[in-house]
C-alpha cells in the first residue's frame, strides 16, 4: 500500500486466553500451559491481521500485562502503592512503587518481537513502553542509597538495550508509547513536567543513528481504559511542539476522537519537521460505533490537505486493549474497525493517486 497503515499495539486478549489467566492467578493451570495459550493467542492475532490485508502487524500485546508494566513484570524491589492515574470516569490505574536498586527491566520487547515473527509473513512493529513513564516508578522521596540520578542512568541504558534489542531482532519499526506526555501538561500546566519527559526521552533516542532514529517512532494519546481517557480535556496545542521536539522519525497520533481535528492538523503541519512522518488516528477505538471505510477514507483526505502524502499515514487512535485486564472493547469490534482502517486507507491512496 502506498499509503502506510499500521496498528498502534494492543488487541482485546481472547476470551480462552483471559480464562487462561484467570485460571493461572488461582493456581489452576500451570505456567507450560499458560505459554500455549499465549501462543495461540499471538497466532490467531497476527494471522487475523494478515487476512485483513494488514502491511504491517503487532502481537497485539497478548503476552503484555500491561504496555506500562511490561518491562518491570516479575521484579522483586517493588511496592504497589506508586503513581495514581485517575481518568474521566472516575476509575484509576496505580504504578508500583521502586524500592530499591539498581534499576533493570525484567523483560525486553524483544521477546514479544520474537514470538510473533515466528507467526508473521509481513513485517512486526514492536511497542515499547517510554522511558518518561517509567521515570514515575521512583519516589519523591527518594531511595536510601539510590539516588535519583543513578536511577535515570540506569533507566536510560535499560531503555535503549530493550529499543536496541528489537530493532536488531528485525522489527519493521519501535514505536515508543508516550501516552503520559498530554497528562503531564494536566499535572503541570507550565509544562515543566512536560520538557523533563521531552528532556529524557532524547537522551535516549541520541544513542541511535540518524538511521535508527529514522525506525523508531513515537505514540501519543490522551489515555486509553475501559472506555474512558485521562487527558482528552488538554488542549493538543499544549503538547505537540514539544512532541515534535523528540529525535525520532515518526508519530502516531490520536486524532480521530478530537472533538477540532482541522485545528490539530494545522498544529501538526506547523511544528512536525519536514523528515517526520506523521501517522494521523482514523478509528477510536474507544467509540462502540465500528467506522465505515468511507469515513476512513474522509478522514485521511483531510489530514492530506495539510501533510503532503509521502509524509502522511494511518493508524488506530490507541492501542484497544493496552490493560490486560480492559474488556471494554470486544475482539470483534477491534477486528471491524482495524478492517475499516486497512480499507479506508487504500480508498484514500487511490483518489490522492498515490
Amino acid at each position: 500500500m502506498s499509503l502506510p497503515t499500521e496498528p498502534i499495539g494492543s488487541m482485546p486478549r481472547s476470551p480462552e486466553l483471559l480464562a487462561g489467566l484467570a485460571d493461572h492467578a488461582a493456581g489452576r493451570l500451570d505456567r507450560v500451559a499458560l505459554d500455549v495459550l499465549y501462543d495461540r493467542a499471538v497466532q490467531d492475532t497476527v494471522t487475523r491481521f494478515e487476512k485483513l490485508g494488514s502491511p504491517v502487524v503487532t502481537d497485539g500485546e497478548q503476552r503484555k500485562p500491561s504496555f506500562a508494566t511490561y518491562p518491570i513484570d516479575g521484579l522483586d524491589h517493588l511496592a504497589p502503592d506508586g503513581v495514581v492515574i485517575p481518568f474521566a470516569d472516575g476509575h484509576t490505574r496505580q504504578l508500583p512503587r521502586l524500592t530499591g536498586g539498581p534499576f533493570r527491566y525484567a523483560t525486553r520487547s524483544a521477546e514479544y518481537l520474537r514470538s510473533a515473527q515466528r507467526h508473521a509473513s509481513v513485517p512486526v512493529k514492536q511497542a515499547v513502553i517510554a522511558p518518561s513513564a517509567m521515570s514515575l516508578l521512583y519516589p519523591p522521596g527518594g531511595i536510601p542509597g539510590y539516588d535519583q540520578a543513578a536511577f535515570l542512568d540506569d533507566l536510560v541504558d535499560e531503555a535503549e538495550a530493550d529499543i536496541r534489542g528489537s530493532l536488531d531482532a528485525g522489527a519493521h519499526l519501535v514505536q515508543i508509547d508516550f501516552t503520559e506526555a498530554r497528562l503531564s501538561v494536566k499535572l503541570d500546566p507550565s509544562k515543566g513536567i512536560l520538557e523533563s519527559f521531552v528532556s529524557l526521552n532524547n537522551r535516549v533516542l541520541d544513542r541511535f543513528s540518524p538511521a535508527e532514529q529514522a525506525r523508531i517512532g513515537v505514540h501519543t494519546c490522551p489515555g486509553g481504559d475501559q472506555d474512558s481517557t485521562h487527558s482528552a480535556d488538554v488542549d493538543y496545542a499544549e503538547l505537540l511542539p514539544s512532541l515534535f521536539a523528540l529525535h525520532a522519525g515518526v508519530f502516531y497520533v490520536q486524532l480521530a476522537s478530537e472533538p477540532d481535528p482541522e485545528r490539530v492538523l494545522r498544529t501538526i503541519a506547523e511544528h512536525a519537521r519536514p523528515e517526520q512522518r506523521i501517522f494521523v488516528g482514523v478509528t477510536d477505538p474507544i467509540d462502540p460505533v465500528v467506522e465505515t471505510p468511507q469515513q476512513v477514507r474522509d478522514r485521511v483526505l483531510r489530514a492530506a490537505e495539510h501533510l503532503a502524502p509521502e509524509r502522511l499515514g494511518t493508524c488506530d487512535d490507541c492501542g484497544f486493549a493496552p490493560f490486560g485486564d480492559d474488556v471494554s472493547t470486544s475482539r470483534e469490534t477491534a477486528w471491524a474497525k482495524v478492517r475499516a482502517r486497512v480499507e479506508g486507507t487504500a480508498l484514500a491512496a487511490a483518489q490522492l493517486g498515490v
